[in-house]
């Protein structure tokens, strides 16, 4: 028995479906622990190896994770609701910088590149068997790696960041393996890792990126992968200097079996330089989205990574969707070759408004981050004031359990829809529902 729930299964499997029914019942809740398997061997009169047999199952499954001498507890469910639904209804005449959307001014019109893909496809259409990414596409890509200083390696297409780092964490992982997340980080990644049965293990950062004691304390954990943004991260604006993703390649040489994940969603709109982790470890993945320069319907990202990695990518994309959609690899080369976007002066762009938001703050007492991209994040002591109080004086934030697991409470500002005049009013608003909350001070 577990509990009151009473096991009638002998081989393995009847075993595991009996476990399971009861966690799909709600008879065994999650974190609930299982009995050592030797006790439960004994209460069913069966071999330990036979048990040992049912929580492999129910492991691979995720059902179950296994923690060492801690023993085993059935996994928390994955949330119901994506963290990106975490939201407040923004009444009429509150501005909303809530969203992390980039300035659609910014954005290039669609209408020449599409109409351009239309007419390659008339003349070429796309069929089955065909290659599933555009040449000009891979040669553009691999141009910019390069320019980079990304290792070599294949290119593969994907649709969007997230449906990468699904696909690499899927190819190399398996139920119940821990993943290393900055925290704060990106809400959607927290709600990937444990919704593929893995186990999210929060790392905290500063504006350089991951801190190398945190990183190393989780290698130490036995973490199978690690996923890092490189520049512009969400929601913090973190940036990895050269000085520390020379630690932590330092610190990964030592691990090699962990997969890197590196997310450059920023490229080529923001002032930093690339410093990455790829090609660290054995296995690893750079992955860059078209969403931010050319707006979040084109869903295409381009990813590049050791041999096998992208192998696996291509090999089980090509088994489900097939491919990107080639009129959209071709509006996008389209874009790209005809300079539709100024990364230059999109950059200066959220610059400008980032660093003025982050100085009228800062002239106000008021302590937040910010390094590149386009979105501050301001500690708070209560996320449920901060939002209500700035909500009432006319502004709309994200707040900071968007984007948490275990760091302390913040909100996001997003500054792509900023004017030079809002940032006073802005930053008067924040200081005001700060000291009003008695929230800390710079001196």
């Amino acid at each position: 028995m577990i509990g009151e729930y009473r096991i009638t299964g002998r081989g393995a499997s009847a075993i595991a479906a009996d476990i399971e029914a009861a966690v799909s019942s709600g008879t065994l809740r999650p974190g609930a622990p299982l009995p050592p398997l030797r006790d439960l061997a004994r209460d069913l009169d069966v071999n330990p190896n036979t048990v040992a047999a049912a929580y492999r199952l129910l492991r691979d499954r995720g059902v179950i994770e296994t923690a060492g001498r801690r023993g085993s507890r059935v996994r928390p469910r994955p949330a119901t609701s994506a963290r990106e639904t975490i939201r407040i209804d923004v009444p009429a005449g509150v501005r909303d910088i809530s969203t992390g959307n980039p300035d659609t001014a910014l954005l290039p019109p669609l209408a020449a590149a599409l109409a351009d893909a239309a007419a390659q496809h008339a003349a070429e259409p796309a069929l089955y068997g065909g290659p599933p990414i555009d040449a000009d596409l891979a040669r553009l890509a691999r141009a910019a790696f390069d320019e980079d200083g990304v290792p070599a390696g294949p290119i593969a297409l994907t649709s969007g960041s997230l449906d990468t780092i699904e696909r690499v964490l899927s190819a190399h992982l398996r139920p119940g393996d821990a993943v290393a997340v900055e925290d704060p980080g990106w809400g959607s990644v927290m709600d990937l890792v444990p919704a593929l049965g893995l186990r999210p293990v929060p790392v905290a950062l500063d504006d350089e990126g991951p801190l190398t004691p945190e990183v190393a304390r989780a290698l130490a954990a036995g973490v199978r992968a690690l996923i890092v943004t490189d520049r512009g991260q969400n929601p913090t604006g973190a940036a990895l200097s050269a000085e520390r993703a020379a630690e932590l390649r330092q610190l990964l040489a030592a691990h090699r079996h962990v997969v890197v994940i590196d997310d450059d969603h920023l490229h080529g709109l923001v002032e930093h330089p690339l410093h990455c982790l790829s090609g660290a470890t054995d296995h690893w993945a750079l992955v860059r989205s078209t969403a931010k320069a050319y707006g979040p319907d084109l869903r295409l990202a381009v990813c590049t990574g050791d041999e096998v990695t992208v192998g696996r990518v291509r090999g089980r994309h090509r088994l489900g969707a097939g491919w990107v959609s080639h009129l959209l690899q071709r509006a996008v080369v389209h874009l790209w070759q005809s300079g539709a976007v100024d990364p230059a002066a999109t950059a200066r762009s959220y610059t400008a408004r980032r660093q003025a938001l982050l100085d009228a703050l800062d002239r106000r007492g008021v302590a937040a981050q910010g390094r590149c991209g386009m979105n501050v994040w301001v500690p708070v002591g209560d996320e449920t004031g901060a939002v209500a109080g700035l909500l009432q004086r006319g502004w709309a934030v994200a707040p900071g359990a968007r984007f948490r697991l275990r760091s302390a409470p913040g909100i996001r500002l997003t500054v792509s829809p900023l004017t030079a005049a809002d940032v006073g009013p802005l930053a008067d608003a924040v200081a005001a529902v700060l000291s009003r909350a008695g929230a800390q001070r710079l001196g």
